[in-house]
């Protein structure tokens, strides 16, 4: 059977400017997957890359044993991958209810929507108390939340969470990596890029650690977490 998601020695440039060099890493369905590393390592280009946000320029992305390295963003969502950005990326002046109903934009049915939007309230039970609140005006980890519980509106095979501990407290950051569990759960494969080495290994079953555009380490989250190399490097021990 295909893996779920295969990427193989992809390579990308920003204006010409090469930004990952071979990379390759691959998803099996219900795993949590993170990838690792410092600012500028290549983590979101990877990321990006996956979503059709960008294109490789070599190399290719498969998903489910199709290949989708030339695909559109758009039709990357309807194949059952979702893309949470960095930063959250969330409609400012939209209401919560709103910013998730764009979430499923895909869907025709205006029932399946409500249904949905029902579920992401239970899994997330603050989003139901500021649904008609405007996005700009919830804290930093209610807007994760949402960018989260919009991500999941569309009902992906695979969501594609990036840096998700961005810009919040400490204090909420455990609470916010605690819902990736829930995500899968709930029967969603999640690949994850997160700077807080530590947290993310703790809730993954593997990794992989990029450096200037490359995989330099990989393996289970316990041979991560237990490697002098990663430690040292990552999380200062």
């Amino acid at each position: 059977m295909a893996r779920m998601l295969e990427v193989n020695n992809i390579f990308c440039s920003y204006d010409h400017v090469p930004v990952l060099h071979g990379i390759s890493l691959h998803v099996e369905e219900g795993e949590i997957v993170a990838i690792l590393g410092a600012n500028g390592a290549g983590k979101s280009t990877t990321m990006r890359t996956i979503a059709g946000l960008m294109h490789p320029e070599s190399g290719s992305v498969s998903f489910c044993g199709e290949d989708i390295s030339k695909k559109p963003a758009f039709e990357i969502i309807k194949h059952g991958i979702s893309y949470v950005p960095e930063g959250r990326r969330l409609f400012s002046k939209l209401t919560v209810r709103e910013n998730l109903e764009l979430g499923a934009f895909s869907v025709t049915d205006k029932n399946v929507v409500a249904q949905r939007i029902e579920e992401m309230y239970e899994l997330f039970p603050i989003l139901k108390d500021r649904s008609g609140q405007t996005a700009e005006t919830m804290s930093g980890g209610e807007q994760q939340m949402c960018a989260i519980a919009r991500g999941l509106m569309s009902r992906p095979k695979l969501i594609l969470l990036d840096e998700l501990s961005l810009g919040l407290q400490p204090s909420l950051v455990e609470r916010v990596l605690e819902t990736v569990g829930e995500i899968r759960k709930r029967g969603v494969t999640v690949l994850l890029v997160e700077q807080m080495v530590q947290e993310a290994l703790e809730i993954a079953d593997r990794g992989y650690v990029i450096q200037t555009g490359r995989v330099v380490h990989e393996g289970t989250a316990e041979e991560l977490l237990n490697s002098d190399e990663v430690r040292k490097a990552y999380m200062g021990m």
